[in-house]
């Protein structure tokens, strides 16, 4: 029986997946094949390639976003993620979808059709970097003669992506909406309108999954705040051990 992963992005928030999978590390949860979009895609990539939660929480870590991004003195973006290809370089030498030790797939918007494009084979890295291109914020990939952003505009939650792959997939999701929210500045209420406007792309990605790890009130995090980090990953870890087992999954797959 096969069994399939998929992180949806987040910003920041998406280290929480970091802590979930550390848990079901933990449990004796492998996986057969993941999917995931901008964060979710970077967690991924690392996962796929051999790194294990702790290593890989690591490197987020010490990694801050100075670092990560730097200036991209273009009209398409405020900044690039060169910093953090350098780190991925570093990481996953191989930088090829085939040599993963776990098949995976990444998704990434193709900013001039307006349509989603699954990556799973060929250059590894820039497809991450690809899926991980907020718009405005940062500047976009050119691949392979296109033009990709973040893949959360289409598909934050690419369930479909691998469903016939696999017999169970688990979702890992960071962007619950909670009800509490307080306009306190314009910043917290462009990042909320974000989340809501990306929620209507997921709904029917959750529906395809047969169990969904879902934190609460991950939005009182900030996508682009990398200060929390110790906080996000232990609540994913918490949270999963708390509520799953290797008994809830085995009843799933029985």
């Amino acid at each position: 029986m096969k069994r399939g992963l998929v992180l949806s992005g987040g910003g920041a928030r998406g280290i929480v997946h970091i802590g979930v999978l550390k848990a079901l590390d933990e449990m004796g949860i492998t996986f057969d094949c993941i999917s995931g979009t901008s964060a979710g895609s970077i967690v991924g990539a690392l996962y796929a390639a051999g790194h294990k939660p702790d290593s890989i929480f690591d490197l987020v870590k010490n990694l801050s976003v100075f670092k990560a991004v730097r200036p991209a003195f273009a009209w398409t973006g405020l900044l690039t993620l060169d910093g953090l290809k350098d780190v991925l370089i570093k990481n996953i030498p191989n930088n090829d979808f085939n040599k993963l030790k776990i098949p995976l797939t990444i998704a990434a918007t193709d900013i001039k059709n307006g349509q989603i494009h699954y990556f799973n084979n060929g250059e590894l890295i820039p497809a991450v970097l690809a899926s991980s291109s907020i718009p405005a914020i940062f500047n976009p990939v050119h691949l392979n003669g296109k033009l990709y952003v973040d893949g959360g505009i289409l598909d934050n939650f690419p369930v479909k992506a691998i469903r016939n792959q696999c017999d169970i997939v688990i979702g890992c999701h960071c962007n619950h909406i909670s009800s509490n929210f307080d306009v306190t500045n314009i910043k917290l209420v462009v990042e909320r309108s974000l989340l809501i406007a990306i929620h209507a792309n997921t709904e029917v990605s959750r529906s395809l999954c047969d169990v969904v790890i879902e934190p609460p009130g991950m939005d009182r995090f900030s996508s682009l705040d990398l200060s929390k980090v110790n906080e996000i990953f232990e609540y994913g870890y918490r949270f999963t051990k708390d509520n799953f087992s290797a008994a809830t999954f085995q009843k799933i797959e029985a």
